[in-house]
This record gives C-alpha cells, sequence and structure tokens, in this order.
C-alpha cells in the first residue's frame, strides 16, 4: 500500500466524514488491500475481503462518492479488519 492509498483510507475514517473522495481511488485501494472485485448488474460492484463479502453501487453521474457510501464502506473494511 502506497501513500496516496494510505490517504484515502484516512479519508474513509475521518470524522466527519468527507465528500470529495473518489470513486475509482476507492477502488485502487481495495485492490492494493487484497480485495477481489467483480462487475454486478449495472453499476454494482461486488467486493470480497478477508472473507467478507459486500455489494456496493459505483457513484453516478458524479466521480465522488456519497457520504452514505463512505460510511458504509467504513463498516465494511472494520468487518474485514482494515484499520
Amino acid at each position: 500500500m502506497n501513500k496516496k492509498h494510505q490517504k484515502i483510507l484516512d479519508k474513509i475514517f475521518q470524522n466527519p466524514i468527507c465528500s470529495d473522495v473518489a470513486w475509482n481511488d476507492i477502488e485502487n485501494l481495495l485492490i492494493a488491500l487484497g480485495a477481489e472485485l467483480s462487475e454486478g448488474k449495472g453499476s454494482r460492484v461486488r467486493i470480497a475481503l478477508n472473507g467478507i463479502r459486500a455489494v456496493f453501487h459505483r457513484p453516478h453521474p458524479q466521480k465522488e462518492t456519497d457520504k452514505g457510501a463512505l460510511q458504509s464502506m467504513r463498516r465494511f473494511l472494520q468487518e474485514a479488519g482494515v484499520r
């Protein structure tokens, strides 16, 4: 994991939740952590990390992830043992 990945991880766990995290950066972080990503129907992305599975929706038309999705991503990462 490089410095950019660490910066994105810090933004995910930042309080209050920020709203300027690009989804592409989150996907790159997940890949760096060893997660398996697969495409679902439409904008869905299936993620598996350390035995924990979740489904997220890619944001559109904007590239930034909303606060609710960041909160869900935080919960997913905590369950997967990240942080």
